[in-house]
């Protein structure tokens, strides 16, 4: 039986414009982050069966606008919430380089946990409860298309749990806003991915 998993990214915020860390900071979508979110909707045009989403006013927004012409809403599962940040929520990368360098490099070289300031303390963390999500919602729903609205923190996160990788895995992979991450589950638990970082849709 094939389970197919949509995780998708939510579209821009001002934070993402700036380059700002967002994380558990409840921003909405921009006017470009709903424009690439009816691109999103184009794309799906409603063939899945279930869509689940974020908490955070960005994310859910996102797949509300993928909903908008079908007779579906979002469900909202706190644990694909963005990873928790801390003390550098509403920092620039260039901030935490200057304010916290020790704990910066620390992050972006440690292999096991990946441990960053305050909030959800490490990489680690965020990629056991990504990944417990994600499996949940397989288990549930076997055999469906299921579409997840979520972050490009929280899903690195949860690629790096489903495929046991390093947690420095995380500083490799870059996701855009409203990017598609395509995961087939034949024989679960061993997902497949199909697609990574599919912005295709934008291009229209």
């Amino acid at each position: 039986m094939k389970t197919e998993v949509y995780l998708v990214r939510h579209g821009e915020t001002e934070w993402n414009k700036l380059g700002k860390f967002q994380g558990s900071t409840d921003l909405e979508l921009s006017e470009e982050g709903i424009r690439q979110a009816q691109c999103l909707k184009d794309r799906f045009q409603g063939d899945f069966d279930y869509i689940f989403s974020s908490p955070l006013k960005r994310a859910f927004h996102t797949a509300s606008i993928i909903c908008e012409d079908i007779d579906m809403k979002p469900v909202i599962v706190d644990e694909i919430a963005e990873i928790n940040f801390g003390a550098w929520e509403g920092l620039t990368l260039k901030d935490i380089k200057e304010t916290y360098p020790e704990d910066l490099h620390a992050w972006r070289t440690d292999e096991i946990n990946g441990p960053f300031t305050g909030g959800e303390l490490s990489t680690r963390n965020a990629s056991i409860r990504a990944k417990n999500a994600i499996y949940d919602l397989v288990d549930k729903y076997q055999g469906s298309k299921i579409v997840v609205v979520a972050h490009g923190g929280i899903i690195k996160a949860g690629l790096i749990g489903l495929f046991n990788w390093r947690m420095n895995m995380y500083q490799s992979l870059n996701l855009n806003n409203t990017a598609v991450t395509h995961l087939v589950f034949k024989d679960s638990p061993y997902p497949v991915i199909m697609s990574f970082n599919d912005t295709g849709h934008l291009e229209k």
